[in-house]
């Protein structure tokens, strides 16, 4: 407990009762003991989902979805790009309303939240493009300079970016703030890529996947900053999913497969939620073990 306190993370909420989260031995070592509680009450208090390999599927399912239903809003139903603009950033803040103001982490308010953020990302990334015409190099220029700030500042007031865990409010906020630029600087890029240099969605999903495998080899062969990888592969993540969901659903004469966005969209959701389910047994089982 001790050392959550020094590190100056937030207290225990009134409202959240640990004991019935806590599971240890009375056998164990005092050391040993004390080791396990610090670990069980940061898993209680964290307030984001841990980075794990059901993350980056969830990830890369999420950022399809968010692409696929930021084009339904504002192309299919007809909108436009300032209207879907502020149709989506309303219903970010709402659902980082629901995040922030939680007090643990709740896997549905997460994913919800990380997939308006691609949805939103969608939404800047055309925006700053056709509505705005600075075209989307210009676009990931400015949007690569958003994010380096927002790390800048969230190194400068914690010496640590660390993603996990988040226990802090004002360290959630800043996290919230790098997810959504670091996504709209994702849906760019992607746009660059078979916008402005001609290539096919495939071609530009497989030019994203080849960055993400480059960053899981640095990962695995070098002692490179985990927290650089996974920003990295954050930001690559985005494109990735997205030109996967510009061929579902793009004209067959583009490229695409010309399949319906709401009918997409909907594959998408279920894919998620099923992953989401047998993600969060399993997170369960991690942080809540039978008693010996």
């Amino acid at each position: 407990m001790n050392a959550i306190a020094r590190t100056g993370q937030k207290p225990v909420s009134k409202n959240l009762h640990l004991s019935k989260f806590l599971t240890f031995s009375v056998y164990d070592e005092p050391a040993k003991l004390e080791y396990s509680i610090q670990q069980q009450v940061t898993a209680i208090m964290n307030k984001v989902a841990k980075v794990t390999i059901f993350f980056w599927i969830m990830k890369i399912v999420s950022t399809t979805l968010g692409e696929m239903a930021g084009d339904f809003i504002s192309m299919s139903l007809g909108l436009g790009y300032y209207v879907a603009f502020a149709v989506t950033v309303m219903i970010l803040i709402v659902l980082l309303f629901f995040q922030i103001q939680s007090d643990r982490y709740y896997p549905v308010f997460y994913w919800a939240a990380i997939i308006a953020t691609t949805t939103a990302g969608t939404e800047v990334s055309d925006l700053m493009d056709r509505s705005l015409g600075l075209g989307y190099g210009m676009g990931s220029l400015i949007l690569v300079a958003c994010l380096f700030s927002v790390l800048a500042f969230w190194y400068y007031r914690d010496r640590d970016l660390s993603v996990y865990p988040i226990l802090r409010k004002d360290a959630e906020i800043t996290y919230w703030l790098a997810i959504v630029f670091s996504n709209s600087l994702g849906t760019a890029f992607g746009d660059f890529l078979t916008s402005n240099l001609g290539l096919s969605y495939i071609q530009g999903a497989l030019v994203t996947a080849s960055v993400i495998g480059v960053v899981i080899a640095i990962h695995y062969l070098t002692k490179l900053s985990d927290v650089l990888l996974f920003w990295l592969a954050f930001i690559f993540t985005r494109p990735f999913g997205a030109t996967f969901g510009d061929f579902l659903t793009k004209p067959i004469k583009d490229g695409g497969l010309s399949l319906s966005r709401g009918y997409a969209c909907a594959i998408a959701f279920i894919m998620l939620a099923i992953i989401l389910f047998f993600s969060s047994l399993q997170d369960k089982k991690a942080r809540y073990p039978v008693e010996r």
